[in-house]
């Protein structure tokens, strides 16, 4: 009899053990077409910034988490269609997408700047400045963006808007001569201006916006906003937050 309640304790510790080895299981959404942020590895393995801070930030939570894509225009709606729990996709913090989900705190600031062929000359450091030089051009940005939003708003009278489906898109139009500038995140266009596509191209002027925070969105009313913002503290306050940040800039985002 003693022999067989040991063994029943023994099951019962190892039940425990395995049961709370995570405290939960969570799916997070994720582009996985917007790199360095976010986008699949040769072997379609989700990476990148976005993706490693969103382990991390489960990590801490004591969550089991998995990453399920999904298409940028309808990476909201599916958010609120419970196909997964947060989303940790490059998604700026704005009072429109607030009506429609709630943020965390910001995980990193972005700004927005123009990048052109070098050989262009394109005067962006005023908004006069930028609307006589770009007048009758061809301007892309990524749809559903606040780059789309800003230049329909700020220059849709003065210039051709191409929007595209993913930024990748957009960095192709303008490498093939399609269009004559984009309109981007910084810190993207910094990664994409460094590769062989992007080697003919820089940045025009200053940054058209230098305050656009991204944060974590969950549904509204979600407990899990505090949770992640807890977790992202932490991941901040003991260098994990640093180390993924050097992997892919050589400067703080935060």
């Amino acid at each position: 009899m003693q022999t067989y309640k040991k063994l029943l304790l023994a099951a019962a510790a190892t039940l425990a053990i395995t049961g709370n080895a995570f405290a939960e299981t969570l799916k997070f959404g994720i582009e996985a077409a917007y790199p360095p942020f976010n986008n699949k590895d040769a072997s379609g393995q989700v990476v990148g910034f976005d993706y490693e801070i969103a382990m991390a930030l489960c990590a801490r939570l004591k969550a089991e988490c998995q990453a399920v894509t999904s298409d940028w225009d309808g990476i909201i709606p599916a958010l609120n269609a419970k196909k997964f729990d947060f989303l940790v996709s490059s998604l700026s913090i704005t009072d429109e997408r607030k009506q429609a989900v709630d943020f965390t705190d910001p995980y990193y600031s972005n700004k927005l700047q123009f990048i052109a062929p070098k050989k262009t000359e394109l005067k962006a450091d005023t908004l006069d400045e930028l609307k006589a030089s770009i007048k009758g051009k061809t301007v892309g940005a990524q749809r559903a963006t606040i780059a789309s939003t800003w230049m329909e708003d700020k220059l849709g009278d003065d210039v051709t808007v191409s929007l595209y489906d993913t930024q990748e898109n957009a960095y192709l139009d303008l490498s093939s001569g399609r269009t004559d500038a984009i309109l981007a995140d910084k810190y993207v266009s910094y990664e994409w201006l460094k590769s062989d596509a992007g080697k003919d191209f820089e940045f025009k002027g200053n940054p058209v916006e230098e305050n656009d925070k991204v944060g974590i969105a969950v549904r509204k009313g979600d407990p899990l906003r505090e949770k992640l913002n807890v977790a992202l503290k932490e991941i901040i306050a003991d260098g994990t937050y640093k180390k993924i940040n050097d992997k892919y800039f050589p400067f703080s985002i935060l």
